[in-house]
């Protein structure tokens, strides 16, 4: 007589699947906001440094040029007071620098490093 042999996941394999999605999940909801407002900052460089007067700009210009266009992008992480503004070869150049913590559950957290500048590459 010829036995068959099981097929499929068990219930504890399904159980652990479920588990590394939920926790999976969890995770990219907490970390994406973080990286769709660093987008936005950028932006908001960007649009500072595509301005025709950007290389003429005081760091106290840029700073509210900065405000403007972050509070358009919904940018709260970060203050046109905050921004690197150095001259360079060319110009200005404006760099936003942060971190955020994120935490995730009891007392582990995530650390995100964020680095954007108008500086072209």
């Amino acid at each position: 007589m010829k036995m068959n042999k099981q097929k499929g996941m068990t219930f504890i394999g399904l159980v652990l699947v479920i588990a590394a999605v939920v926790f999976l999940s969890t995770i990219g909801m907490k970390v994406v906001p973080a990286y769709i407002e660093f987008s936005g900052v950028k932006k908001a460089i960007q649009r500072i440094a595509n301005d025709d007067n950007f290389n003429a700009m005081s760091k106290k210009e840029i700073a509210n040029a900065f405000d403007k266009a972050a509070s358009a992008s919904y940018v709260t992480v970060i203050k046109g007071s905050d921004l690197i503004v150095e001259k360079g070869d060319t110009g200005n150049v404006v760099k936003a620098q942060y971190q955020v913590t994120l935490p995730i559950v009891a007392n582990a957290s995530i650390l995100l490093d964020f680095n954007a500048s108008s500086a072209k590459k």
